[in-house]
């Protein structure tokens, strides 16, 4: 494990203004995202979306790494260029999400362990040959009555460990994302409670299976109230309720923490991402950034709609986004871009 290495591609991840774009949906919701709109669920239209996404212009001023699927990695344009290389022509470090999905864990109803350390070695050698430099995995934990289970926080904070210990010896830089959802009615207070408790079990772990905390990346959610909660907290609150949760739970030691999107609107996203920035020039001791999703993607995906002639449209949309967004991470987005 070559650990400057391993360090300098986080701090190149986090550097200056930019973001991440997690385009590393599974077959599965590629699918459910493409039917609403008609376009067909089909290994080349998900090919097609994906080359619009990774030959946008511009994109590389404001994204400074892209998450890729198992599937993407392998996948070419049509002019033959595999899509981790046209990625990194163009200045955006590929990378590529690891585990193999949220199942149902046994014995704790209604939660979830995500699966995927069997044959990780191996696979993290292919992926490194097939041009990633760094990884993700995702750990999803719900709110509801009785959960989530100390069992459910402690099994999916070994396995983030187990990753990110592997994924380090690889070469490759683990984004570690421990993500407390958004569905449900919960109060904002319940989510931090929960919040900070799965953040301090994930560190202790990572401390546990000696994670170089320098080399790696938090992708945490904002601590936000449930999205069936009465009462939704304006932007304030919900920035000081994150930062209070972040500072009493990550090392310094960690470079950077990239905020999910977690089914936010690109709009409210933004505007978080903005208040938070504007809080870290109070000298947080880690980057703030984004790596967001449909947060990023969902307005071009919308305009493409399966149809080849509103390509250059759908990629003004993508660049639009993830301009406001690198604006939100200056200090300087404000809703009045959302029309230019």
């Amino acid at each position: 494990m070559n650990v400057p290495e391993l360090v300098g591609t986080a701090r190149t991840l986090l550097a200056g203004d930019k973001g991440l774009l997690a385009m590393d949906e599974s077959t599965g919701t590629c699918n459910r995202r493409f039917a609403p709109l008609g376009i067909p669920q089909t290994e080349e239209a998900r090919r097609t979306y994906r080359e619009l996404i990774v030959t946008t212009p511009g994109l590389s001023e404001s994204i400074s790494g892209a998450i890729l699927y198992d599937e993407t990695i392998r996948q070419r344009t049509k002019d033959g260029i595999p899509f981790a290389t046209a990625l990194r022509d163009s200045g955006i470090i590929p990378g590529i999400k690891v585990d193999t999905g949220a199942k149902n864990m046994a014995g704790h109803p209604g939660e979830k362990i995500t699966e995927g350390l069997d044959g990780l070695r191996e696979r993290l050698g292919q992926y490194t040959q097939l041009g990633a430099r760094f990884t993700k995995w995702r750990a999803v934990i719900a709110i509801g009555d009785g959960i989530p289970s100390r069992g459910c926080i402690e099994a999916n904070a070994q396995a983030l460990a187990r990753y990110a210990a592997l994924s380090q010896e690889a070469g490759l830089v683990p984004v570690v994302e421990a993500e407390v959802l958004m569905d449900g009615g919960h109060s904002l207070k319940r989510c931090f409670e929960v919040t900070e408790e799965v953040l301090r079990t994930v560190f202790n772990q990572l401390y546990v299976q000696r994670v170089t905390l320098e080399a790696m990346i938090l992708k945490p959610n904002m601590v936000l109230p449930g999205l069936a909660s009465l009462t939704q907290e304006p932007v304030d609150r919900v920035t000081d309720a994150t930062v209070r949760c972040l500072m009493r739970t990550v090392p310094a030691a960690v470079p950077g923490i990239a905020f999910l999107s977690g089914g936010q609107s690109g709009e409210l996203a933004s505007a978080r991402l903005q208040a938070m920035s504007v809080y870290s020039q109070s000298a947080l001791p880690w980057d703030l950034t984004f790596s967001f999703s449909r947060a990023l993607q969902q307005p071009a995906l919308e305009i493409w709609h399966g149809d080849e002639k509103h390509r250059q449209a759908a990629q003004a949309a993508l660049v639009h986004r993830a301009r406001c967004n690198r604006a939100a991470r200056r200090g300087e987005y404000d809703s009045r871009m959302e029309r230019q």
